[in-house]
Formats: C-alpha cells, sequence, structure tokens
C-alpha cells in the first residue's frame, strides 16, 4: 500500500493471512485457501509480496483460478506487486486442513477426511452407517458415500 510517493508502508503477514482466509476455494466455497491448507507460506521478498500455494493435487483444475483470486484479493487491499507461485513438494496433504475447515465441510454436507479412510459418520443425521457409492466424486479430491440411515448421498474429501 502506497501512502504517498516517497514512503511505502506494508501490510503485516498477519494481515495477509487474515485477508487470504476471506478467499474462498472455487469448488468448495464454504472453505477458505488457508483452512483447505493450500496457503502454504507468504513473504516480503522487498515490496514483493510472495505467496507460496500448494494445489490439492497437481492436476487441480482450479490451480490458475485459485491464484487468480488470491492475486484479486491482495489487489483489493493495495498490494500490487505480488508473485504467487505453486509448489507440488511436499504434496498437498489432508492433515493440512484446519479444524475450522474440516468443521465447514462437515456443515456444508462433505465428510471431512480421517486418517483411518472412509467418512466414519454421515455429515446430515450422523449415523455411523454408511457405505461407498464410488470412489469418484463431484470432483478428483472427493468420493461418493451414502448413508444407509437417512439414505442421503453425499462427498467424502478424499485422504491424501
Amino acid at each position: 500500500m502506497v501512502t504517498d510517493a516517497t514512503t511505502m508502508s506494508r501490510a503485516s503477514v498477519a494481515q495477509i493471512w487474515e485477508w487470504l482466509d476471506a478467499v474462498p476455494d472455487p469448488e468448495i466455497p464454504v472453505i477458505s485457501v488457508v483452512d483447505l491448507g493450500i496457503v502454504r507460506d507468504v513473504t516480503w521478498h522487498g515490496d514483493v509480496l510472495q505467496v507460496a500455494m500448494t494445489p490439492t493435487y497437481s492436476g487441480c483444475p482450479a490451480t490458475s483460478v485459485i491464484a487468480m483470486d488470491i492475486e484479486t484479493a491482495l489487489r483489493d487491499h493495495g498490494i500490487d506487486r505480488i508473485t504467487i507461485q505453486t509448489k507440488l513438494a511436499p504434496a498437498w496433504t489432508t492433515d493440512w486442513l484446519s479444524d475450522k475447515g474440516r468443521a465447514q465441510l462437515e456443515k456444508y454436507g462433505i465428510a471431512p477426511p480421517r486418517a483411518a479412510g472412509g467418512p466414519g459418520h454421515c455429515p446430515h443425521c450422523r449415523s455411523a452407517d454408511v457405505e461407498r457409492i464410488s470412489q469418484f466424486g463431484s470432483t478428483p479430491c472427493k468420493a461418493q458415500w451414502r448413508c444407509r440411515s437417512c439414505l442421503e448421498p453425499f462427498d467424502y474429501f478424499k485422504c491424501i
């Protein structure tokens, strides 16, 4: 943010993380790119802000949209010099989801990942009587499951 022609003031890294926490994932808009764990680092290099992100998988079709949304959000807050770096290693893991993000997924009707594999319970009625319909869901990072109690289908965010 430029305050005048000679004095440059820049946002703190903590403030930038707050701004990025308001950027929704384009495929699951109830979770932010921060809570999804794909924003890995935010650093200033002189007057250039560098944001490192790791897509949920290397072929994620939303990667360019996410980068554009991050850049747009930062520009809206007055940051003009931005570098978005896509890092494929280490690979994204569901361990990077925040607790807040996991709760938002469940509230939205998507079972958050569990280390044991499988959703554990239905995000609609909380029944543990669930079955996998297909390993392939509405996006490549989700599988399709169904609850035998309420009969509702739901997505399960695959453990990666």
